[in-house]
C-alpha cells in the first residue's frame, strides 16, 4: 500500500505541481495535539463526529474492522466507548466506502494505519483510484501518482483529524472506568444483574 517517493527529474512543472499539492493543503504541514488516551465517546457520539450510521458501527465492531480501543461492549447493558484516534478511522473508512473502494481494501488501509503512531498519521494523505489505496507523505509522491494517471482522489488525515476534533467539542466523552469490564459506572440494568447474582 506504501508508495515509495519517486526519483523523477525536478522539473520546473513538477516542481510547480508539488508545490501546490502543498499549498492546497493536501497534506504534511498539519500540526495536531494528541487526545488523552483514557477519554472515551459513545456509540451515537462516534457514529455523529464520523458520519455513520449505528448500524454499520455496530457491523464494523462486529467484523473487526473498527473496534472501540476504549472499551469494547461486554454483554448487554454495556456501553462501547470509542477513542479520538478509532473515530478517525471510522470517517476515513465512510469516506472511502463513498468512493467505491472495496472493503477488502479498505480492511488494508486500515490495518496499516492501526500500526502507525499518531502524530504520523496526521502527516498522511491516503489516495485512490477507486480499486488501490496508496499512502503519500510528500508532495512528490501524490504527484508520481496523478502523473501515473491513478490517483483520481485524495483524502488528507489531517484535514481529517481537525474535523473530527470539531465535532467531538460540541459533542458529551467520558473518562474510561478503571476497571475494564467493560460495565458504564452508572449503568442501572447492569448494576441490578449484579445483584441478583451476588443474591
Amino acid at each position: 500500500m506504501a508508495v515509495s517517493s519517486g526519483e523523477g527529474k525536478a522539473t520546473p512543472e513538477r516542481h510547480v505541481a508539488s508545490r501546490r499539492a502543498g499549498e492546497q493543503g493536501l497534506l504534511f504541514d498539519t500540526q495536531v495535539s494528541a487526545p488523552p488516551e483514557d477519554v472515551g465517546y459513545r456509540g451515537p457520539t462516534a457514529c455523529s463526529a464520523a458520519g455513520i450510521t449505528y448500524r454499520q458501527l455496530d457491523y464494523w465492531a462486529r467484523t473487526k474492522l473498527v473496534e472501540p480501543s476504549v472499551r469494547p461492549a461486554h454483554g448487554s447493558g454495556s456501553q462501547r466507548l470509542y477513542s479520538f484516534r478509532d473515530i478517525l478511522v471510522l470517517k476515513v473508512v465512510k469516506r472511502l466506502l463513498d468512493t467505491g473502494v472495496s472493503l477488502q481494501q479498505i480492511r488494508t488501509a486500515v490495518t496499516h494505519l492501526r500500526d502507525r503512531g499518531v502524530q504520523d498519521l496526521a502527516q498522511i494523505t491516503l489516495m485512490s483510484d477507486g480499486v488501490s489505496v496508496y499512502e503519500c507523505t510528500s508532495p512528490d509522491e501524490v504527484v508520481d501518482l496523478l502523473q501515473g494517471g491513478q490517483g483520481v482522489f485524495g483524502i488528507a488525515l489531517g484535514r481529517v483529524w481537525q474535523e473530527v476534533e470539531g465535532s467531538l467539542a460540541e459533542l458529551p466523552a467520558e473518562r474510561a472506568a478503571a476497571d475494564d469490564r467493560g460495565d458504564h459506572p452508572h449503568d442501572e440494568l447492569a448494576d441490578r444483574r449484579r445483584a441478583r447474582r451476588t443474591g
